[in-house]
């Protein structure tokens, strides 16, 4: 009878901390939400800046050599490939980096199996 007690006492401290801990969870769809149009921004970013670039360098060279519009055209689509190129490395970044985890959240969801 002595143990009645305490044993009711555990059991309503644990059911407070469960519902803490429910109450401190982050909503994760809007942190992905928000993620992921950060990444599309990014990659947009990355095709933009590798077309200006491309884009500059064709003007100047242009404008060196008198060879109007054809380093032009040809440098712009350079840097347009140099811009995709780089967004695609930046979704195996970001893949790798999902993977990643993943890996963790199944071997942390183990863990707790184990317990």
């Amino acid at each position: 009878m002595a143990d009645d007690p305490h044993r009711e006492k555990l059991r309503a401290l644990e059911e407070r901390i469960d519902a803490l801990k429910g109450a401190q969870a982050p909503a994760p769809a809007k942190e992905e939400h928000y993620s992921l149009a950060q990444h599309a921004w990014r990659m947009v970013i990355e095709l933009v800046a590798g077309l200006g670039i491309g884009f500059g360098i064709g003007v100047g060279l242009d404008a060196v050599f008198g060879t109007k519009p054809y380093l032009l055209v040809l440098f712009t689509l350079l840097g347009f490939a140099a811009g995709v190129k780089t967004m695609i490395r930046t979704a195996q970044e970001l893949q790798e980096e999902r993977i990643q985890a993943a890996a963790a959240a199944t071997d942390e969801e183990e863990t707790h199996r184990g317990d």
